[in-house]
């Protein structure tokens, strides 16, 4: 549900904001950031379920790093309605970094 929802609100602020033609390459490479840290937190789940904990602390990582690069660039483009729901789906991972015990 989250992740309709961040490509929901990514497609309106993209049509809301109208960003300058030059900004849309780093629109869309701050979706496909949102995209891959959606699959990271999927496959950081699997990982879970089979108990790797040190493999479920580091994809969780690795989607906080991917989490800021859409950050960043969502700012860039001028979508910073986006960025900052991305603000919130960080709190998450902090919470799910703290209930898997990643320190």
């Amino acid at each position: 549900m989250r992740y309709l929802t961040l490509s929901a609100l990514a497609g309106l602020s993209l049509l809301a904001c109208a960003p300058p033609a030059s900004a849309l390459p780093r629109c869309l490479e701050a979706q496909r950031k949102v995209d891959e840290a959606n699959a990271l937190r999927f496959q950081a789940r699997q990982e879970a379920r089979l108990g790797d904990h040190d493999r479920v602390c580091d994809t969780l990582d690795e989607v906080g790093d991917r989490y800021n690069d859409a950050r960043d660039a969502f700012d860039d483009c001028g979508a910073g309605v986006v960025a900052i729901d991305l603000r919130s789906e960080l709190r998450a991972l902090r919470v799910a970094k703290r209930v898997n015990r990643c320190d």
